[in-house]
């Protein structure tokens, strides 16, 4: 598999300018990062002469030109998108392990567990499943 960093400016016009660093001259543009980036993996096929099958193998590392504030602001999403999902697993597992204790141990129904945990009867029955 191919890897290539493209790097991707605005231009004045609105259009963002996608470049392959290393291929001299190879670069398109797009209204849209997505559009940039499909006509770039084009570009890169062609310039390479490559087939169908090795352009839809071309891994491509992008390097979005932004204000360093804006980078800022994108590092921090990050960054509480990973607590969230770090929470949401925990919460999964304490679900996960609440089901249990009052399916498994107190013998109570999947019914009973969903009204005392505040889950549907159907996530009751999914989280009692998994743990098997």
């Amino acid at each position: 598999m191919s890897r290539y960093t493209v790097r991707y400016e605005r231009d004045r016009d609105g259009w963002w300018v996608a470049s392959a660093v290393g291929l001299k001259g190879c670069h398109t543009q797009g209204r849209s990062i997505d559009e940039a980036r499909r006509h770039i993996r084009e570009a890169i096929a062609a310039y390479l002469d490559l087939s169908a099958a090795e352009e839809a193998a071309i891994e491509l590392r992008d390097d979005v030109k932004l204000p360093a504030d804006v980078k800022r602001k994108l590092a921090a999403l990050k960054r509480a998108l990973a607590r969230e999902q770090k929470a949401s697993d925990a919460a999964r597992d304490a679900a996960r392990r609440a089901t249990l204790a009052l399916t498994q141990r107190l013998h109570l129904s999947r019914r009973d567990a969903a009204a005392l945990t505040g889950y549907s009867f159907q996530r009751i029955h999914q989280l009692a499943h998994d743990a098997r």
